[in-house]
């Protein structure tokens, strides 16, 4: 009989659900708040109780016995930095994700709820590669100044999961090979998979990397100086600049990656220019890497997300970058899915639970 296992994705107005026998999505459902349900509560640790309660209402309306799980999975909150893998939760944890320590986001619910009925239900609640996934070289760390250290925040639960699937998919081990990886969503991760470590990738939430459908990427220092000081913008303003109203929404006033693409088929020649110079950015990340991180021995390089389901745009990237590596696309980013592989293969003893500390 296969293990079945809950998957939860909580986000800022909508709770992710999944039920899995085995690899197999049996159930999903993804429950909206409205902004009045989340406004009563003033932290985001208060929510637990309301979307848990939420849950196990769908649950049971769907007909689905939640004592029959063998283990919950829930998205990763932010926490201090770690390594990449599957974590048990913990004291610790709970303390971090409830006080909002390392910062409030509805992500933080993940772990929480998903400890609450597994402790309810007798059994193991996980989380798996948060955005706060750190393997970074000490060498990459740097900046240029040591107040402005670079940080490791990416897509690393879609990042992981895909490189194993395609080493897998190659016949290899994920830990033998040398694979950048590229997601491109709202915001835009590149990343060094050096056998097995992420040793290498940009801020993929503000101020790294090339710019996305709503995010500034790097920009240069001293305009961005200029700007802070001119008296013309708030904190906020500026904050937003690099991150909401950054990328396609400051050029073209949308950040519907759709809708450019569209408007480029249709022969929009002003929004092409916007197109081509995010592909640009993006192969000229990949290159960096390829030369630093990986002194240009790379076995492989992919796109995911939910725009490398442009051909597109991903043929112009692969244009810029295929003679480093071949190329291949797995679009879209099934978070529940990749939840459920993690705890997937703690189940079947393919890989170690960690402790959080």
């Amino acid at each position: 009989m296969a293990y079945k296992i809950l998957t939860i994705n909580p986000g800022s107005t909508s709770t992710k659900i999944a039920v899995f026998e085995g690899e197999e999505q049996v159930f999903k459902k993804n429950i909206k708040h409205s902004a009045e349900e989340v406004a009563k509560y003033d932290r985001i640790a208060d929510q637990k109780p309301f979307r848990t309660e939420v849950i196990l209402n769908e649950l049971k309306e769907a007909g689905i016995n939640i004592k029959e799980m063998t283990c919950l999975v829930g998205r990763g909150g932010l926490m201090h930095p770690l390594t990449s893998g599957v974590y048990e939760v913990n004291e610790r944890m709970i303390q971090d994700l409830t006080s909002g320590v390392y910062g409030e986001h509805a992500s933080n619910l993940g772990g929480l709820i998903a400890n609450d009925i597994a402790k309810e239900i007798g059994v193991k609640a996980y989380i798996a590669d948060p955005v706060v996934v750190d393997e970074m070289d000490e060498v990459a760390r740097y900046s240029g100044h040591p107040l402005f250290p670079r940080i490791s925040i990416f897509h690393a639960l879609n990042q992981k999961i895909i490189a194993r699937q395609l080493a897998k998919d190659l016949g290899r081990k994920y830990e033998d090979m040398n694979i950048i990886a590229i997601h491109l969503g709202g915001g835009i991760s590149v990343s060094a998979h050096k056998h097995g470590r992420v040793v290498d990738t940009n801020n993929a939430l503000n101020g790294d990397g090339p710019f996305t459908p709503e995010r500034a990427g790097a920009l240069p220092a001293g305009f961005l100086v200029d700007a802070c000081f001119s008296g013309k913008y708030t904190k906020k303003e500026i904050g937003q600049m690099l991150k909401g109203k950054g990328g396609f929404v400051a050029y073209l006033g949308t950040n519907d990656a759709l809708e450019v693409e569209n408007a480029v088929k249709a022969g929009n020649k002003e929004w092409e220019k916007v197109y081509k110079a995010m592909a640009y950015q993006v192969a000229k990340e990949v290159g960096g890497l390829a030369a630093s991180a990986m002194s240009m021995d790379v076995d492989a390089i992919f796109l995911t997300g939910g725009m490398a389901y442009d051909k597109t745009f991903c043929g112009m990237v692969k244009e810029h970058v295929q003679k480093i590596a071949p190329v291949y696309v797995y679009p879209g980013e099934d978070e529940m899915k990749a939840l459920a592989l993690n705890g997937l293969m703690v189940l079947n003893g393919e890989t170690d639970v960690k402790v959080y500390q």
